[in-house]
């Protein structure tokens, strides 16, 4: 008789440890591997002593699962995946549920939940975010797509999730592909938050000349205060941590930053949107630059940098905290603009308060700060943009003059703080009434006849000029082009 609660496939790292949370919780897991081997070494070593049964064929495994059958793939994403899942559905029913928990691009999840839904299936594509160490012991789990599929699987993914305020960082988020849409933008705010901390390391280290202890003790400060979380924690931690020789393991790191691709996606599809998201899509330009190592090698013998030397009090740490924090806000706010502007484009109704509560605990940007973006759009779900709350727009006020600061001084030194300086760029321009665009409108007419709005007539009625008086009368078809 099947007895098996949920099934995984693909033992790497990251499955594994969900198979292990998931027996931890009570819950009865098969397992399959395409190398059968691996699956026979989870199964005597880490598994051993365990409830987790291992498969060596997709049949056996399907046999012993409970109705709905409930099958979680962890393989790569793309090709992969699909590849998967055309295995599994001739030996799956009408009702049963496949998810995938991979880092999967939320257009294919949007394809994958139709496409199976046609064919009487279920399917979730759900984010899932905390690495090897959040998969065993509590992750941020992110799912979306098959409404139906939600009660079959809440009890188990819940279960497993990481905890916040006495809650599960761990809820329903909405329809077709919008779990792993959500868990995209959680990675390109990831990539703002560390190029965010590097860029602060950087002005530490070539600005104020701080040692690596120095500056090992002033974050482990800054993670009892505003500043906790995750990412300062572990930045914390390894300015402390010294080589066999008795050298900073930092100090020996290659200084070329490698991507995965999931920021590159949350650029992507600001550009689509229309969405400013100005220092996310800085913070995956700054890993590609960084990757030219050589070529900065080599720029480094020629193209000079300021001729005078700037010095920082050291005082100047508090700014840069303050800095910090601020830019952080900035960072959130226009990752939560993405998503509202993907719900109204795909028709999701997501819940951004609970959104937060997922990424309280588990995640790599699990911080204290999510308490407050939680409560802001708790008061308010209909919210437009984070700071204009009296709480955020405060934090920013209090910080504004530090982070001023910190900006105008590294431009003085030369040193590059392209995320920290995009988030002030775009917050000097959101708060701004005006902005010069109607120069920029005025150009495209002259060269496009693309037409342009006035100030003294209502939105929505386009005027074109004939600025050189050879132009004519014709205009632009899009007025956006």
């Amino acid at each position: 008789m099947p007895n098996a609660d949920i099934a995984l496939i693909g033992l790497a790292v990251m499955g594994q440890n969900l198979v292990l949370n998931m027996n931890d919780h009570g819950f009865k897991v098969a397992v399959y591997n395409r190398t059968t081997e691996t699956m026979k070494e989870f199964i005597n070593g880490p598994a051993k002593g365990t409830n987790v049964e291992g498969y060596e064929t997709l049949e056996e495994l399907v046999k012993n699962l409970k109705r709905p059958r409930r099958v979680m793939i962890m393989v790569k994403a793309g090709a992969a995946v699909d590849a998967v899942i055309n295995q599994l559905t001739p030996l799956l029913q009408p009702g049963d549920i496949i998810i995938d928990g991979g880092n999967s691009l939320y257009t294919d999840t949007n394809r994958r939940v139709k496409e199976l839904e046609e064919k009487g299936f279920l399917f979730i594509g759900t984010g899932v975010s905390g690495g090897e160490e959040g998969a065993r012991t509590g992750p941020s789990i992110m799912p979306g797509g098959s409404v139906a599929a939600w009660p079959s699987v809440k009890k188990i993914f819940q279960s497993i999730a990481a905890r916040a305020n006495g809650k599960p960082c761990c809820d329903w988020v909405g329809e077709a592909g919008s779990g792993h849409f959500v868990k995209m933008v959680h990675n390109g705010i990831e990539y703002g938050d560390m190029q965010l901390i590097s860029e602060t390391y950087h002005l530490m280290k070539a600005g104020l000349g701080l040692s690596n202890d120095e500056m090992g003790a002033t974050f482990k400060q800054w993670n009892e205060g505003k500043l906790n979380s995750y990412l300062i924690e572990i930045t914390a931690d390894i300015f402390t941590v010294k080589d066999e020789d008795g050298s900073y393991i930092v100090d020996k790191i290659l200084d070329a930053a490698g991507q995965k691709g999931t920021g590159k996606w949350t650029g992507m599809e600001a550009l689509e949107q229309g969405i400013p998201l100005t220092l996310i899509v800085e913070a995956v330009f700054a890993r590609s630059l960084s990757a030219l190592k050589d070529e900065r090698v080599a720029a480094s013998k020629v193209l000079q940098g300021p001729s005078k030397a700037v010095k920082l009090p050291k005082s100047f740490v508090r700014d840069l905290e303050k800095a910090l924090y601020a830019a952080k806000i900035t960072s959130y706010a226009q990752g939560y603009m993405l998503m509202q502007a993907a719900a109204k484009s795909y028709g999701w109704t997501l819940n951004y308060g609970g959104i937060a509560q997922m990424w309280s605990g588990g995640c790599i940007i699990r911080s204290k700060f999510l308490r407050d973006i939680k409560k802001a759009y708790e008061q308010d779900p209909t919210l437009q943009n984070l700071l204009l709350t009296p709480f955020f727009s405060k934090q920013i006020q209090a910080g504004q003059a530090s982070w001023r600061r910190v900006v105008s001084k590294a431009v003085e030194m030369g040193i590059p703080v392209p995320a920290m300086s995009a988030a002030l760029a775009f917050y000097d321009g959101y708060r701004h009434e005006t902005l010069p665009a109607n120069l920029l409108q005025a150009q495209r007419d002259y060269f496009g006849a693309h037409t342009y709005e006035r100030v003294d007539k209502a939105r929505g009625e386009f005027f074109h000029t004939n600025w050189t008086g050879r132009g004519g009368n014709v205009t632009a078809r899009s007025y956006n082009a």
